[in-house]
């Protein structure tokens, strides 16, 4: 079977899944596990990456508004190398529905094989929203691999890791308020994370004030963040590594509101690596919720984290 991913969060299910050597193709954003990097790429990013959080966010709404007055191609913000798919003749392609931001969507794989002849590999598309859809993504693509019983596995020994740290979470916690937490996805302009966000936080001993469960980000004003005043404050960027999101760690602090926060005050702020784990749908997100545990609860969490997945910011 000669596969082609367009999603990382489905290449880091593929690998859990044994089937790395089928691999022929890749996204621009599949970087994980390292031993993919020297697959060809088949897509590549359509907008300027290489400049601030907010022309990022500008160029997006753009393009969103192009597409009201135009066409469905002028939405896309990513290309297919169709060239490419032709030579490497995929019998599977896995992409997604979830989000037009995050990754090639189906309708950009179809577009592209409409200009193909002769080529009608198999369109997996994945569409997480909640944690429950993950699972059920994980089984899909050990379907579409012949690998079911593995997948089945799996997903039962990250539902185990969850609730044990839900369980561990809850002793902690010793019959005290749950930690009232923000999680930010965009930190120029503000957006609150939502999907499964809510969900890890839960796992991890929490309560998630902003965003809600199955529901995609939504945009917050300093107002609202400094009026809900969390006791934790979590930044993650969608997309972006620990190194580009400390980079903006200087947007927030030089807003009049920073120093009034409560988390800022306390020494409550964190960054996470949200490119590797937060933001992405697969199998690393049991590690981001006990990456989650460790910054709400500490060392007493007594669960081995990534060192370099998160820093301590004030």
């Amino acid at each position: 079977m000669r596969i082609i991913s367009l999603l990382a969060s489905a290449t880091e299910m593929i690998a859990a899944l044994g089937c790395l050597d089928q691999l022929v193709g890749r996204s621009h954003e599949c970087d994980y596990p390292p031993q993919i990097l020297s697959l060809p790429l088949v897509s590549a990013v359509r907008i300027n990456t290489e400049t601030s959080s907010r022309e990022i966010d500008a160029q997006i709404k753009q393009l969103r508004e192009r597409a009201q007055e135009n066409t469905l191609e002028a939405l896309s913000i990513y290309a297919i190398n169709v060239e490419l798919l032709r030579e490497l003749q995929p019998d599977v392609i896995f992409t997604q529905t979830q989000c037009e931001v995050c990754a090639v969507s189906e309708r950009d794989v179809t577009l592209a094989l409409q200009q193909l002849t002769g080529l009608h590999p198999r369109i997996v598309s994945l569409a997480p929203y909640r944690l429950c859809d993950v699972w059920e993504d994980m089984l899909r693509v050990g379907t579409a691999l012949e690998r079911l019983p593995q997948a089945q596995e799996l997903v039962t020994g990250y539902q185990q890791r969850l609730q044990n740290l839900s369980e561990t979470a809850t002793r902690l916690r010793a019959g005290a308020r749950k930690p009232r937490i923000a999680v930010l996805e965009w930190l120029d302009p503000l957006i609150a994370a939502g999907n499964w966000t809510p969900e890890l936080i839960e796992n991890a001993g929490g309560e998630l004030i902003f965003g809600e469960v199955g529901l995609h980000s939504t945009r917050l004003s300093w107002e609202e963040l400094q009026a809900a005043d969390p006791d934790i404050l979590l930044l993650a960027p969608c997309g972006y590594s620990l190194e580009r999101t400390m980079e903006d760690i200087p947007i927030l602090q030089k807003h009049p509101a920073w120093q009034a926060l409560k988390a800022v005050q306390q020494g409550r702020v964190y960054a996470l690596d949200g490119n590797q784990y937060l933001n992405r749908s697969g199998p690393r997100l049991v590690e981001s919720a006990e990456l989650l545990g460790r910054m709400i609860w500490g060392e007493e969490l007594n669960i081995e984290v990534d060192p370099h997945g998160w820093q301590h910011i004030a």
